[in-house]
């Protein structure tokens, strides 16, 4: 196993970190005996760094129940608070006295705001007093590193790294979001500032590997070194010194040892012109499902009503690139989650956007197919539970 250091403490992580929200289900629950085998011997891989959350079903429970076994003192762990279910500041202490009886442990390694996407989200938190109790648990050593996971858009990403003395991040990055979510800008700009990044859907959920289209399969198949699709995803990423670790949703022991064997050969700045044409070819290959030509590239924003245009206009291509739930799915997160939403039905068509697109978008005209596709019925009524269950 290679490993990459976090240069605010100096510990070295495993390139490849566990993803424990995928963990294969039996009768409905999760097979704590098939998920422990493969977690022991990705431990004896040197894989050290585990990633849950306390709203994945089971999957605290299910690894706090595999550490006590012995493997405590071997992995860091990374495990989410979900601050849109903070209300009050008792909450703060109350779910995370939960995640460490769940974890069967005193204190957490890296701890996170789950997909905190806005500066307001943050300013809420603080108003209930989370720096305070975040300098409390820091020094009494029950939390080493505070950090935040996040989807969305650059902007917003650069804000929240900005907005206060965070530990780590953790994006959404692979080669089909190299320019939209935080995107390598995002990267690079947490990395100058001496942040480890973590890195999750670096295969977009699989579907960079199942869900290809046939054309881009072929690309594939043929190219030369022969390797997996998912091995020329991970590799894309690995080759990226930014990159701290990989998070890989593994269930099944061949994946384990697949991806520790890329781990172990992957390091950064190895890869020739020649492979990371064959990404572009194959990039090209899914774009062809494109119906939206943005870039990514931000110079419509801001938004005087603040929508998160390249946001949308991303979720409303992957619907077609990837499928409709998954689309749906980043749609609701990036806009809908957030203190002031940021959907496409708050464009008032002033046409400020359309002037500054490099890309020559009719931007408003774009935004209307997006909130017609994605604002429907499911999401209505998605954002209507959201509410209830608690405001960002």
């Amino acid at each position: 196993m290679l490993y990459r250091e976090n240069p605010r403490n100096h510990q070295y992580l495993s390139g490849l970190g566990y993803g424990c929200l995928r963990f294969s289900k039996k009768g409905g629950a999760i097979d704590q005996k098939k998920a422990e085998a493969e977690m022991k011997f990705a431990v004896e891989q040197g894989v050290n760094y585990f990633d849950t959350a306390y709203t994945y079903p089971g999957s605290e429970v299910c690894l706090g129940t595999f550490l006590a076994k012995g493997y405590r003192d071997k992995v860091k762990i990374a495990t989410k608070l979900p601050h849109y279910y903070v209300k009050a500041p008792e909450d703060l202490e109350r779910y995370f006295v939960e995640q460490l009886r769940r974890l069967k442990t005193d204190h957490v390694e890296y701890y996170l705001m789950h997909m905190l996407n806005d500066v307001a989200a943050l300013e809420r938190l603080k108003g209930l007093g989370l720096e305070d109790w975040i300098a409390e648990k820091k020094a009494s050593g029950a939390i080493e590193n505070i950090g935040f996971s996040f989807h969305g858009g650059t902007e917003n990403f650069i804000r929240i790294i900005d907005a206060y003395e965070w530990d780590f991040c953790q994006i959404q990055y692979n080669y089909m979001d190299e320019h939209s979510q935080a995107g390598r800008r995002g990267l690079q700009y947490a990395s100058a500032k001496g942040l480890p990044v973590i890195i999750m859907e670096p295969l977009r959920g699989g579907r960079l590997v199942q869900g290809l289209p046939v054309t881009a399969k072929k690309l594939i198949a043929r190219a030369n070194p022969k390797r997996s699709p998912a091995e020329w995803g991970l590799r894309w990423l690995w080759n990226q010194p930014e990159v701290t670790v990989i998070l890989s949703g593994m269930n099944d022991l061949s994946q384990v040892k697949e991806n520790v064997r890329i781990a172990s050969e992957s390091t950064p700045n190895s890869m020739g012109k020649g492979e990371l044409a064959v990404i572009e070819r194959v990039k090209a290959e899914i774009n062809k499902y494109v119906k939206i030509p943005c870039t990514g590239c931000g110079y419509c924003m801001p938004c005087p009503k603040g929508v998160d245009i390249p946001v949308c206009f991303q979720a409303y291509n992957t619907s077609y690139t990837d499928n409709f739930i998954s689309g749906l799915k980043a749609y609701f997160m990036c806009n809908a989650l957030r203190t002031n939403p940021s959907g496409a039905s708050n464009c008032v068509r002033c046409g400020k956007c359309e002037k500054r697109c490099p890309q020559k978008i009719s931007v408003p005209k774009e935004l209307g197919r997006v909130r017609r596709r994605m604002e429907g019925p499911i999401y209505k009524i998605a954002r209507k539970i959201a509410g209830k269950v608690g405001k960002y």
